[in-house]
């Protein structure tokens, strides 16, 4: 079982997901917990402040590291856990990644909100701090959400077709291990759609053509 402990400003944003598909069968199966903790549960004074203005100035206000620690200190590392901050600045996620989380046994994600977070809560307290790409958002929930959908997938009895997941873009196996990483264009019926038709060779049974085709169709990841 992967146990998911998420530290967040704003736990009712998960919710809705937690509920659905593909979270609530690996829920039911047993193969995950989903645990939110409140960032706000975990300061010590009456307004329970979580962020301050930065030293140096700047705009905007930055997450403090005194209860992001105490939040990390108070759900305990289990053996084979990984303390994961979600930030801009992190190395970029990946499939790979995603693999490599499917085997630990508890994933803590640390959501950013505001300007940042304390870069010792960065450099001292995570694992790994980790962008899912190129962009700003307000806080870290969309990608910790992202992290987790693409880390359940993976595991064992989750999606209704088990290889769905080793066929899909960005897969080690997709096409039996081939380079190619962007999965292939998909069609379904209509087989003519206003003239748009589906290719020839996926209607006409040739098993060994329509491989061919998925693989001279499939495209490397540049």
């Amino acid at each position: 079982m992967i146990s998911f402990d998420v530290i967040t400003l704003f736990p009712n944003l998960f919710n809705e997901h937690l509920v659905n598909l593909p979270f609530k069968k690996a829920v039911e199966l047993g193969l995950i917990s989903v645990n939110l903790h409140n960032l706000r549960d975990f300061t010590e004074d009456k307004h329970k402040t979580v962020d301050d203005k930065p030293f140096g100035g700047g705009v905007g206000m930055v997450l403090k590291p005194e209860p992001i620690f105490k939040a990390v200190s108070s759900i305990g590392k289990k053996k084979s856990a990984r303390v994961i901050t979600l930030s801009p600045r992190g190395i970029k996620y990946t499939q790979k990644k995603a693999k490599e989380y499917s085997n630990l046994s508890q994933i803590i994600l640390i959501c950013g909100r505001y300007e940042g977070i304390d870069e010792r809560v960065l450099t001292n307290l995570s694992d790994e701090v980790i962008s899912i790409g190129d962009f700003v958002l307000s806080g870290g929930e969309l990608p910790a959400l992202i992290i987790m959908e693409s880390v359940v997938r993976l595991l064992p009895g989750v999606l209704e077709k088990e290889e769905a997941s080793l066929n899909e873009s960005f897969s080690k196996e997709t096409l039996n291990g081939s380079p190619f990483k962007i999965e292939y264009p998909q069609y379904t019926r209509p087989q003519n759609f206003n003239g748009l038709k589906v290719p020839d060779v996926l209607t006409s049974g040739n098993h060994k053509a329509i491989e061919e085709w998925k693989k001279a169709n499939s495209k490397p990841l540049i």
